[in-house]
């Protein structure tokens, strides 16, 4: 009788004691998320509260940059609550951590070469953070190992590991930082929207540079695209020389992803101005394309 009793006395003794602890680690990391993720959540509240007190180039850099840290900081320090509480419960179950080490070395080298992807992409994902490369918010273009063709769009997440972006048509892509090869911001401190208008060549040059100058000028004077503009859209002049055409380039240096509101903007003006002084403009009228740059 006294043999059988033994052994509930020791668990009861184990529950109250090392059962209770493993409890309470484990509702402590659970609260200890929910703060680091609490914490997250108001640091960008304040990023975006005061920045919408400062200049609009500014904050869409700095902003961009520190949501992305906060973002990093936060993945981080989750990391280590769980590696901590883990090896407390470990310890408290009674498993010697000293006897865990020759398995965890083979484990370790048996699943190497399976980690090695996962390790590059940590890396990566430092790389990108510290480098400030891109943020939330920046329309970017990444090349990736093994694909083709690179992908567009807007970024909506950045962790060690990954990237998520969502292109034009909604879809989310979500990338390995360590496949990530080139990335091309087009809104990295302000961007250019660049068009190209094909004119026919029986048109006077001068007579369609004033046309495109006075387009500018109009649009820099619109309350709703002067915010969005850096300085007046310029006539660069002749870009391309074709047989029964030729084409006139006009840039214009807007915020940061803003350029392609703004050249659609200009796009219809300048279809607008040139219909008013019966000039059709080719079909191919090229406002498409836009470019980052670096002040």
């Amino acid at each position: 009788m006294t043999g059988a009793i033994a052994p509930l006395t020791d668990l009861n003794r184990w529950a109250r004691g090392d059962l209770l602890v493993i409890v309470l680690l484990v509702l402590g990391a659970i609260l200890l998320t929910r703060l680091a993720q609490w914490l997250r959540g108001w640091i960008i509240r304040r990023i975006e509260a005061h920045a919408s007190e400062t200049d609009e180039l500014v904050r869409s850099e700095s902003a961009k940059h520190r949501q992305v840290v906060a973002q990093v900081v936060t993945w981080a320090t989750l990391a280590v609550i769980y590696l901590v509480t883990a090896v407390l419960i470990v310890q408290r179950l009674g498993v010697p951590l000293v006897g865990l080490v020759a398995p965890a070395a083979l484990l370790s080298a048996a699943l190497g070469f399976g980690l090695q992807r996962f390790v590059q992409d940590i890396a990566a994902g430092f790389f990108i953070t510290g480098e400030k490369q891109y943020g939330f918010g920046d329309v970017i273009r990444i090349a990736t190992a093994g694909v083709s063709q690179p992908v567009t769009g807007t970024v909506e997440d950045v962790t060690l590991r990954v990237t998520r972006i969502r292109s034009v048509s909604g879809e989310v892509i979500t990338t390995p930082n360590g496949q990530i090869i080139q990335v091309t911001n087009l809104s990295r401190d302000w961007a250019r929207a660049v068009i190209d208008v094909p004119v026919p060549s029986a048109i006077d040059l001068s007579h369609v540079t004033g046309i495109l100058k006075r387009v500018g000028e109009e649009a820099y004077g619109d309350d709703r695209l002067r915010k969005l503009l850096l300085d007046p859209p310029s006539v660069m002049g002749v870009e391309k020389i074709e047989v029964g055409t030729f084409s006139v380039r006009m840039v214009a240096r807007t915020l940061p992803g803003k350029q392609f509101d703004v050249g659609r903007e200009l796009r219809a003006r300048v279809a607008l101005a040139f219909r008013r002084e019966g000039i059709n403009v080719a079909a191919e009228l090229d406002t498409g394309r836009a470019t980052g740059g670096a002040s």
